[in-house]
Order: C-alpha cells, then structure tokens, then sequence
C-alpha cells in the first residue's frame, strides 16, 4: 500500500510540476492613443437611408452607394469632420472622445437652405486607420428629414497635402 501511496503522490508531482511550463500568452497589442497625424483614404458606404417625414430625403446619397474621399488628421490629432459628414455641411463638435482605440464624436451640422443635422461617429481606430459607424438625422423645418448610416473605413495614405483640404479619390 506505502508503494501504491508513493506511485500517486510521484505521479501527482509529475502532474504538478507540468502545469505552468507552457509559455504565457502574448499580451495584447497597446491601443493607439491617438490617430497619426497625416492624410487618411475613406471608403464609406450608405447602409440605411430612410426618410422621417415621408418625403424625399433632402440628401445626395443614396442607399447603398459607395464613395472614397481624403481628409486629414492635424497634427494636434483634430480629425477634419469631412471624414464623417456630407460635403458642403458646415459642423461644430459637440462633444468629441478619442482615445485608447476608440472613437465617439458628435456634430452639429447646418446645410445650406434645409437646416440642422446631427451627425455622430462611432468607432475603433489603430495609429493609422479607424472603422466608424455614422448614424445621421436631421431637423428640417421643411420637407425632407431623413435618418442615415453610413459605414466608414479609413487608412493613412501619407502627409497631408498643403492646406490640409478634403479631396476625392473616386
């Protein structure tokens, strides 16, 4: 029986001394603090467009449309709203969160002979690129309200080019 006890307590050591021989995991990569400063690509993509007000949608994009544009991230890390709004729509941050990885950003936006719009970005973003979601609703006083979602990714395609100005790429 001592030769049996003995056989289960070696065999319990064996066992115990392989737990914690295998290698650690990797940790986790850091989040970026902030997006690298530098001109930025962004495909976006329309993924929900429908009115509010049963008219027609007081918005040039339309269901399901693709486009790329250029912007640019400042060198103070301020990211150009032409990354998340309509071209012509004049905006001012309402409240802006961007750090460790994540983004959430609010806009107030006016357009040119309709009315407000408040666009709100959320999102993920490594050193050099981000993914967002842009959910958008207006308030007309007339016709054509609408709420909008746009699915955006972005990548840093070098500096920014004198001025810093949106540009399309396609």
């Amino acid at each position: 029986m001592n030769k049996v006890m003995i056989g289960l307590a070696a065999t319990g050591l064996v066992m115990l001394a392989g737990c914690g021989s295998e290698e650690p995991a990797p940790a986790a990569p850091e989040k970026a603090q902030a997006l690298t400063p530098g001109e930025y690509e962004i495909s976006s993509e329309v993924t929900k467009l429908a009115s509010a007000d049963k008219t027609t949608p007081a918005t040039s994009l339309e269901m399901g449309e693709k486009s790329v544009t250029r912007a640019c991230v400042a060198a103070d890390g301020a990211l150009d709203p032409a990354m998340f709004v309509e071209a012509g729509d004049t905006c001012t941050v309402q409240n802006s969160y961007v750090r460790s990885g994540r983004m959430s950003i609010q806009y107030q936006c006016s357009r040119p002979g309709k009315g407000y719009l408040y666009p709100a970005a959320d999102g993920d973003f490594t050193a050099d690129g981000f993914e967002a979601v842009v959910t958008v609703g207006t308030t007309f006083p007339g016709d054509g309200d609408y709420t909008l979602t746009r699915k955006l990714t972005a990548k840093r395609v070098g500096d920014c080019p004198a001025g810093g100005a949106e540009t399309a790429a396609g």
